[in-house]
């Protein structure tokens, strides 16, 4: 039975030589999310991942995944989840085909083979030739395939559409989103924001070995600061806006009748002003979780 919490990080710390990887990371993923896990590379998200899945082991700290600690029980958490490594190499004389029917031999709780075969034509899956034959996205696709080999309650799909054209990512995205509507926990990491923002319910910044925000997706978007473009029918006076605490004029033009205004937080302020006013046109630009990503890397560049 899946707990509560799936993913379990308590003061992790990891370092290799003097090179401070993880520093004390707390953390906690529910179950049946998509949990988006951020960072440039060399952030620490791969080293993360593989400290939860006992492929290294953190110098300090406690982990639980799906409430089994996984240095004590590496192989019942290795056979709870389904794993894309970042750095996926296969050696062997196989084919995609053969490779998967390998991985299912090793795996309990086997996902239906016509149901995997579905996923990877899905997905442009070339099932036949040598996978050492394949380019470096034909041999992603084999991967995020073998993740789905058996049917977990957890998946961990470091950086999942890698080299990939943006057509399979799509798909590769849809793929995620039906398998958490299944109850199944996905915890993924990427540097690509926007794939993150479409799927993600959550969302964690981490930035040299620290977390630096975990937030809802929609609120991280929704706590950023927004731009507001207004054009009114006559000429308006600016002071009506300039009392209102979270709004700032950044341009006007000369008959004080297009104002641009950066607005943080809510809106309701800047709508209630508007209503006084004959506005002709108004357009809210909101940023990306790009913008807001970039936000968090600059204050912690000035901490």
């Amino acid at each position: 039975m899946m707990t509560e919490t799936a993913i379990t990080l308590e003061n992790v710390h990891k370092y290799y030589g003097k090179v401070h990887a993880l520093r004390g990371l707390n953390l906690e993923v529910h179950a049946g999310e998509i949990f988006g896990f951020l960072g440039p590379n060399g952030a620490g998200k791969t080293t993360t991942i593989r400290c939860m899945l006992d492929l290294i082991r953190p110098n300090q700290g406690r982990i639980k995944i799906l409430g089994v600690d996984p240095q004590k029980h590496p192989q019942e958490v290795k056979q709870k989840v389904g794993y894309l490594p970042g750095d996926l190499r296969i050696d062997g004389d196989f084919t995609a085909r053969s490779f998967l029917k390998h991985v299912r031999k090793l795996r309990k709780n086997k996902r239906n083979w016509e149901d995997l075969l579905t996923l990877g034509e899905r997905i442009g899956v070339s099932f036949d030739q040598r996978i050492e034959h394949l380019s470096q996205g034909n041999r992603q696709k084999v991967g995020f395939l073998q993740s789905f080999v058996s049917e977990p309650p957890l998946m961990m799909l470091d950086e999942p559409t890698l080299g990939l054209d943006p057509l399979i990512q799509q798909e590769v995205l849809n793929i995620i989103r039906e398998e958490a509507n299944k109850g199944t926990t996905i915890f993924f990491s990427s540097h690509i924001l926007s794939e993150v923002q479409k799927i993600a319910d959550r969302v964690g910044i981490i930035r040299k070995g620290v977390l630096v925000e975990i937030a809802e997706t929609d609120e991280l978007l929704n706590r950023a600061i927004n731009q507001a473009t207004v054009q009114f029918s006559e000429a308006v006076d600016e002071s009506q806006f300039n009392q209102l605490p979270n709004i700032k004029i950044l341009r006007i033009n000369d008959d004080h009748q297009l104002f641009t205004l950066e607005v943080s937080g809510e809106m309701d302020g800047l709508i209630k002003t508007l209503a006084k006013f004959p506005v002709r046109d108004l357009a809210i630009h909101r940023p990306s979780l790009e913008q807001v990503f970039l936000k968090y890397y600059k204050e912690a560049e000035e901490d």
